[in-house]
């Protein structure tokens, strides 16, 4: 829903008093518990936001924007999605070859849910999810593996490391595998559409349905990981699960070989997420990521995630998948060309 700027002051611009009742109210908030004595996660949970995950370089270590500096952005955004949103000129001429996409790419408005607000985070208006290490960024990249992702990328130059020989050299979102853009993990990030979490829980379990491709990662609360785990990699991971206080804590290692975070390999990834609710209608997902095959350090942030009062409905993404077939016809057709 696209606010207007009059209802934006009246969030924004609040007086000193009412800032301190909401950080007091904040602090009192009791946190819901099950029938079986647990935290009580369980909501349809909106993971969307303007917040990067890597903090624009010119910030340098600025963690957070002050709430004039939150307004304009979300003022900014909101304008930029409505001129988008412009209907075309029937009578415009074709494009030329050489143009790219409009800036909204090729879905149109009504099937994307782009986040056009900043929500907060114990209070700040954060400047990048990533906030350790200080300058909001993901640390150096080993030399050895940089050296060869170069070699990788001048090898697929042209191809974008996507193949049509066979559905096998597709991305795994294409496949519909995996959520694309990791809606599902390693590190759960905010995507174009579909972009929630459903948290269903019963005694001794936590299930996070993602609506994008309805994965679904069954977590146990256990100390324990199954020793076969190692053997057999999932695409997100083999998750096991512990409460601290009223904090639900997930550590999550050996991903399938295929996946990957944010273009990097995850075949030594371990992921520490921690689930925390902040109101009836906020969660904080908190997500520590140690790699030392592909990264220099460790790196550390927060999403904030809005409470919805809906339901989620199955993607259902082989079922209606008819881009790979059209791509993979388009192959063949230009291999037959390519022959005559």
């Amino acid at each position: 829903m696209i606010r207007s700027t009059s209802s934006l002051k009246r969030i924004f611009i609040l007086p000193a008093t009412l800032l301190l009742s909401a950080s007091v109210m904040a602090q009192e908030y009791q946190v819901p518990y099950t029938e079986w004595g647990v935290p009580d996660l369980r909501a349809v949970w909106k993971h969307a936001s303007i917040i990067p995950m890597e903090r624009p370089r010119d910030l340098g270590e600025k963690r957070a924007y002050t709430e004039e500096e939150a307004y304009a952005i979300e003022r900014a955004e909101q304008q930029r999605f409505d001129q988008d949103n412009e209907p075309l000129d029937p009578d415009r001429p074709p494009p030329e070859v050489a143009d790219s996409l409009p800036p909204i790419g090729n879905y149109d408005l009504f099937w994307r849910e782009d986040a056009q607000f900043i929500p907060t985070i114990d209070g700040e208006f954060r400047t990048s999810a990533i906030i350790e290490p200080a300058n909001g960024r993901l640390p150096a990249i080993q030399p050895e593996l940089a050296d060869r992702l170069e070699e990788q990328r001048r090898d697929d130059q042209g191809t974008r490391g996507r193949r049509s020989e066979g559905p096998e050299g597709r991305s795994l979102g294409e496949r519909c595998l995996v959520a694309f853009g990791n809606l599902s993990g390693p590190v759960m990030s905010p995507i174009i559409y579909n972009s929630n979490l459903q948290i269903v829980q019963s005694p001794g379990y936590v299930v996070i349905i993602a609506e994008m491709v309805h994965d679904a990662r069954i977590i146990p609360i256990t100390e324990e990981r199954n020793p076969a785990a190692a053997d057999h990699r999932k695409w997100m991971g083999d998750s096991i699960g512990h409460w601290e206080g009223d904090t639900l804590v997930v550590e999550t290692k050996y991903f399938n070989t295929g996946h990957r975070l944010r273009g990097l390999p995850v075949d030594n990834l371990t992921v520490t997420e921690s689930f925390r609710r902040d109101s009836d209608n906020k969660l904080i997902y908190g997500f520590r990521v140690n790699d030392p095959t592909v990264f220099s350090d460790e790196f550390y942030g927060e999403y904030p995630l809005s409470r919805m009062d809906e339901s989620l409905y199955e993607y259902a993404c082989h079922e209606g998948n008819y881009g790979m077939v059209g791509i993979l016809a388009g192959a063949r057709r230009l291999e037959l060309q390519g022959e005559e």
